[in-house]
């Protein structure tokens, strides 16, 4: 009975193993395809004004709660206020952009198109307000995010980024960029550290005689498997590569925050906004609501949103790579 199934569990790792190698051939391909025959009409950039979402906001309000008189005489007055403004328009624009990350921090690729459609119109008087909420992930396409939002700083455009719930490892790597950092009390800001982690299933394959091979050529092409035996030698590689990244991130932080004491926050720890700010971690307590509604009357206020259409092919690869990756990469976390 054992020797049935320890044949049928080898047949199965192989079946399994074979379908698997083919379903990701085959979605490559279809996501291949579907790539280059995207046009620009699957991607739309979406820009609304928050002036006139604020203003209908207040006058669906108040022609509720005011009696008609007064609702006349409040129009009669706000009218009189547009007038005016259209006189002495406001010179700032205030460009708003949500960040809202997962492990592979796939928003990314949206982030970069709303980044250079904002950098072909603004100018040093203007204002980026990016809103993140992101728990960390994977160390390279978080290093790329964080080298987007570097790229207003470098045209000398101020940068704001503001954290209503979370923005953690690299959700905190992307907001160390901003000339001004806010927060809301009970976000949860930090985690300055580095995590990687994997299974190993290498004692279950040599228990039912099933063996594992892997060839590389490079003394550290590979330093822990998931199915091969891992060794001393390869789990000291492994810190080693987790402390680099770490000496990193703690760099990068310290360049674009230099009034933090890097070695007090560098711990892996996170902390809400009310105790970040006196670690400077922040320089602010605020929600990004209130942010904008306070800059409302001095200033036009645009929400831009950037949209690429994915096929089902390239659904499925991702949903695939995703499981894939979290096997053994770096994560900032």
């Amino acid at each position: 009975m054992l020797e049935f199934f320890t044949q049928y569990l080898l047949f199965f790792f192989k079946t399994l193993t074979l379908v698997a190698g083919i379903l990701v051939i085959l979605i490559t391909i279809f996501a291949l395809i579907a790539k280059q025959r995207r046009t620009q009409d699957d991607e739309e950039l979406e820009i609304q004004c928050l002036n006139d979402k604020f203003d209908a906001m207040q006058e669906a309000l108040q022609v509720t709660v005011l009696p008609k008189d007064e609702f006349k005489k409040w129009q009669k007055e706000q009218k009189k206020k547009d007038k005016e403004k259209e006189k002495h328009p406001t010179s700032k624009r205030i460009y708003v952009i949500d960040f809202d990350g997962d492990i592979r921090a796939s928003a990314v690729e949206e982030l970069r198109e709303m980044i250079t459609a904002i950098l072909t119109q603004a100018t040093t008087t203007d204002e980026v307000v990016v809103k993140i909420d992101s728990g960390g992930g994977m160390v390279h396409t978080y290093g790329l995010a964080a080298s987007q939002l570097a790229r207003l700083k470098a045209r000398q455009i101020p940068l704001t980024v503001a954290i209503d719930k979370v923005a953690a490892s690299g959700g905190y790597l992307m907001a160390s960029v901003a000339n001004r950092i806010i927060a809301a009390p009970f976000a949860i800001i930090g985690s300055i550290g580095v995590i990687g982690q994997l299974p190993n299933f290498h004692r279950v394959l040599e228990k039912n005689n099933i063996d594992f091979e892997q060839h590389t050529a490079g003394k550290f092409k590979r330093t822990l498997t998931v199915f091969g035996k891992n060794t001393d030698t390869a789990r000291k590689k492994f810190q080693e590569e987790l402390e680099e990244t770490q000496d990193l991130f703690k760099q990068f932080v310290s360049t674009h925050r230099p009034q933090v004491n890097i070695e007090q926050v560098a711990t892996g720890e996170h902390w809400y906004g009310s105790v970040a700010i006196d670690l400077k971690l922040i320089d602010d307590i605020s929600t990004s609501d209130d942010y904008l509604l306070n800059h409302a009357q001095n200033a036009d206020i645009y929400e831009l949103n950037y949209t690429m259409k994915k096929s089902l092919g390239e659904k499925i690869s991702h949903a695939l790579f995703t499981c894939f990756q979290q096997g053994r990469k770096l994560f900032i976390q």
